[in-house]
């Protein structure tokens, strides 16, 4: 069969790499023969007549030939629009993952030309080279290693638009391209993977795009586990053998290194809003992880089976060995013929007794009793993470005594043994959020039915801090035998009887207890009185006994500008430190990316949140409290996304001391962790950001230590504030982008369990909206308001004040990491503006906000390339300017499809309705794969 090879797949001069654009054009090519197949020659004409005015608009900037455009689609039928949608929107799924195909290919070519004193950049490697250079011991070294706890924080907020399906093509058409790239493909093989991209674009084109309804929290935690089951589960261990093998190399160093790198999760945990997640939920989602990870430990021991092929005939047994087996003879059962069967092969009969007491914890207590071996006791010991990793650690030694070092160091054991000290039988531990309101009003409950007081809501902040310590140092129970509670209360109570199941199973398998705005110790001290309810927290010897760690979550601006004053008044609090010091004098505090930039804007939010960290990590130093910050970015610049590295290396010195938590969201996990190449590179970069910022050298002089510097960046933040606000808060700017954005589809699109706003009913407001819609729909409209506004009028006013001040900013770019990356990201999300489409959505209202908005971009591009002297935006980042080129042709097609869309929607009778929605959620979907961004 020869069918493809008459077709053209080569480069056409687009500006990216050879192999990117030969991959681009193929599956563009094949996406062309299919929509022929399915709408005929005359829709493909369609589709590609679009596109080339598209282009051509783009080329000239003439605003007429998107009217063009604009005016075609208007005289469109129903179904070539959603044929048109489809086409479009599948362009992208397949573009999106060449374009990580070509990430990956390029990291294999840097890795084979790195070499010891030219490591591959932002690689693992690279940070231990740079440590070595600067003089750095080999004890020093060990010590900033020692100091290392990251944790990536799976979430499940609602930013990813794609269904696992979708997600599951794209993945098998992944492997084909790469499989296709390989330089010993035949011509018939060729020939056959060509075909089989294509069937799998024919089924991209027949796969709905939608979901029939919202997930359930289930469906979020089984998300979650897919993407931790491709790549996380193998990313882990191979990161922790980057850091092992960089320290050999660079300093001969052998010695085992510390578990650094694991992740936790809030799917299933997050209360926050979501009235799906109820106790039961976080039960199951326990449950689930426990027997995800144990699941996973089985396939890995059968197959450390199959290679632990060791015969005592020929090597010596150790006697660590021999009686090892016996104790487990004597507590576990397997069959005689099992033992017969593996007698001259001791390490694989160790194996199946370890698959003999992981099996027995995934039966239920009614079924396991046939794992037991009655003796005279009659009883078996509880297997648990520990004793599972002293297991391997036992086989691992006695492999070193039979002289099989390299086996015991490298290879399937040393691996497993990684994975078991990082995910325990938890998997990851999982947290538990909720509002400090809920919290507020399930205690003022209880103290009602205790008849301790009847107005504990009316009561000063002192007063309620006065009777919680009160009451949380006396051992009664508040609420009395028999009482009835609220359905709010009573599920309260409920998870914190879960949580303490969940303990009693596995002390690992939960994390932190955050309260989502916090603003008082009152918020802190109600969840101790909650906890203590349930037995989770009590006083003994004047001394108290809880396995709880409580974080509050400081989000708005202003908490953020009092956050020193909040935590210090926390640490004050008599009742606060004792808990502390149960829990060896150790506090995490998160921090809110999302709701202090629709708070205050990008600028102010950013520097808020800078300000906010060196204050923080003063406080805990001054009262010798051990500290970690959890930084709740979200996947957009608008949400404290960008490049997590750079995001790591800007953050204050005070701050940087080895531990660092931050959540990964959406569509984020979608794409670093659908592929391992891609989940590698992105762990690698985070290792070597924080290798290098734990590291710093803290006697030279930061530029955000100079008062003069942070006098400048207040009074930016403070004009990038005032005029976001006088456009948020402007008289009927509400209504404008309720108009002008899909919001109301958007607050419609079955992506999630969680409610795209926090107040109850239909109604939803600019304060009850959550960020990541708001977000999400100015992402929709390539306004990406969040991602910059404001910029303009704070750089502008500064270099106006001053004459000195521009020569100021541009020292600051080169030499202050924080201010480059705030700045580089503002321009990133400029560069991905696209204000001749934006134009169009202002035109679907009467109202007109689009000329203050474009007066704004239009200053702060000007003070940008002031700043660093490029000629354009993206000129630092070639790369990604050159895929906004590439796609912006097809973008504003689907943006200008949904557009008409909403036109039609407005003027459309109720029967209309049901299929003009699907469209218009087809139509975010695709723009979304186009920005590869949602909120």
């Amino acid at each position: 069969m020869h069918r493809w090879r008459e077709l053209d797949f080569e480069a056409n001069g687009s500006g990216i790499s050879r192999p990117l654009s030969r991959q681009i054009n193929l599956v563009g090519t094949l996406l062309g023969q299919a929509i022929r197949i399915e709408g005929g020659e005359e829709n493909y004409e369609l589709v590609e007549k679009l596109r080339r005015l598209s282009k051509e608009a783009q080329r000239s900037g003439d605003q007429k030939i998107l009217q063009q455009i604009a005016d075609e689609i208007h005289g469109l039928s129903f179904e070539q629009i959603q044929l048109l949608l489809r086409a479009y929107t599948t362009f992208f799924h397949l573009v999106n993952k060449a374009e990580q195909l070509e990430i990956t290919r390029i990291n294999r070519e840097r890795e084979k030309k790195a070499d010891p004193d030219h490591p591959r950049a932002e690689s693992v490697a690279e940070a231990v080279f740079k440590l070595k250079q600067q003089g750095r011991t080999l004890e020093e070294v060990r010590k900033i290693v020692g100091k290392l706890e990251i944790q990536p924080t799976l979430t499940a907020h609602p930013t990813e638009a794609r269904r696992r399906g979708i997600l599951q093509k794209q993945q098998h058409i992944a492997a084909l391209l790469d499989h296709l790239s390989g330089p010993d493909i035949t011509p018939s093989e060729k020939e056959e993977t060509i075909t089989e991209i294509y069937h799998h674009i024919l089924l991209l084109l027949a796969t709905d795009e939608i979901r029939a309804e919202n997930l359930s929290v289930y469906d979020e935690v089984q998300h979650g586990l897919y993407f931790f089951a491709r790549s996380i589960w193998e990313t882990i261990p191979r990161i922790h053998q980057d850091l092992q093998d960089a320290l050999e190399l660079y300093y001969g160093s052998k010695e085992e290194i510390p578990i650094f790198l694991r992740f936790r999760s809030w799917i299933g945990g997050d209360r926050d809003g979501n009235p799906k997640v109820t106790p039961q939920v976080t039960r199951r989602t326990l449950r689930i992880q426990r027997e995800t990870i144990l699941q996973l430990y089985l396939e890995e021991l059968k197959e450390l089976r199959r290679h632990l092929s060791l015969s005592s005939r020929l090597l010596p047994v150790s006697e660590e060995l021999t009686e090892s087996l016996e104790e487990d003879a004597a507590n576990y059962f397997l069959d005689e013929s099992t033992v017969n069967f593996y007698r001259y092969e001791p390490f694989r009969l160790k194996i199946n007794y370890i698959i003999a007491k992981i099996e027995r914890l995934l039966q239920d207590e009614d079924s396991n009793t046939e794992m037991k071996k009655e003796d005279r006791q009659g009883s078996v010991p509880v297997y648990g993470a520990e004793a599972f990793i002293s297991d391997l650690e036992l086989i691992r030694r006695c492999l070193r005594e039979s002289g099989l070092i390299d086996i015991s160091e490298r290879g399937p054991l040393a691996k497993l043994a990684i994975q078991a000290k990082t995910f325990g039988f938890c998997l990851m531990p999982l947290d538990i959020r909720q509002h400090s309101a809920v919290h507020q009003k399930a205690v003022a409950e209880l103290l009602d039915l205790a008849g301790v007081t009847h107005d504990y809501l009316s009561l000063s902040e002192e007063k309620r801090r006065e009777l919680l310590r009160k009451e949380l140092q006396n051992p009664r129970p508040l609420l009395p035998g028999g009482a009835t509670v609220s359905d709010s209360t009573r599920q309260m109570l409920e998870v914190f009887e879960v949580m303490k199941q969940g303990l009693k199973t596995d002390p690992d398998c939960l994390g932190l207890y955050v309260i989502s705005m916090t603003h008082r110790v009152s918020h802190m001290l109600e969840v101790l009185l909650l906890a203590k309810e349930t037995g989770l927290w009590y006083m003994k010897d004047d001394k108290v006994v809880s396995p709880l760690d409580v974080a509050p979550l400081i989000e708005t601006i202003g908490d953020l500008e009092k956050a020193d004053v909040l935590i210090k008044t926390i640490f004050d609090d008599p009742i606060y430190r004792k808990h502390l010091q149960s829990r060896q004098d150790f506090q995490e505090i998160m921090l809110g990316y999302s709701d202090s930039n629709k708070d205050g804007g990008y600028w102010m939010a950013n520097w808020a949140l800078h300000r906010a960290q060196e204050k923080l990590a003063a406080i805990c130093n001054k009262y010798h409290i051990e500290f970690r910050l959890f930084h709740g970015r979200g996947g957009t610049v608008g949400r404290g996304g960008g490049r997590a590295n750079q995001a790591i290396l800007s953050l204050p010195a005070e701050s940087q001391n080895g531990r660092i938590r931050f959540t990964e969201q959406g569509e984020v996990i979608s794409f670093r962790y659908a592929m391992p190449e891609i989940a590698h590179r992105h762990l690698e970069q985070i290792v070597n950001a924080m290798l290098q910022s734990t590291a710093k050298n803290l006697s030279g002089k930061d530029p955000s230590e100079l008062e003069n510097t942070r006098r400048m960046m207040d009074a930016m933040a403070g004009h990038s504030m005032d005029a976001y606000h006088s456009l948020i808060k402007a008289p009927g700017f509400w209504k404008w982008y309720t108009e002008i954005t899909p919001i109301e589809h958007i607050s419609h699109l079955p992506i999630a369990s969680r409610p795209v706003s926090r107040a109850s009913g239909d109604s939803v407001d600019f304060d009850s909206l959550r960020a990541i819609p708001w977000v999400f729909a100015w992402t929709q409209t390539r306004f990406i308001v969040p991602g910059w506004y404001g910029t303009g009028i704070a750089l502008k006013t500064l270099i106006e004040q001053d004459d000195g001040n521009l020569a100021k900013l541009h020292r600051l770019y080169h030499d202050w990491t924080f201010f480059r990356t705030l700045l580089d990201n503002a321009r990133q999300e400029m560069a991905r503006a696209r204000l001749e489409i934006a134009r169009f959505y202002n035109n679907l209202s009467e109202r007109d906000f689009s000329e203050k908005i474009l007066d704004e971009f239009d200053e702060g591009r000007a003070a940008i390339l002031q700043i660093t002297g490029d000629d354009a935006l993206l000129d630092n980042r070639p790369v990604i300017q050159k895929s906004i080129m590439l796609r912006n042709p097809y973008t504003d097609v689907l943006n200008l499809l949904q557009i008409e869309l909403m036109r039609r929607w407005r003027d459309a009778e109720e029967s209309q309705y049901e299929s003009l929605r699907y469209a218009l959620f087809v139509s975010i979907n695709g723009i979304a794969a186009a920005m590869q961004s949602t909120g």
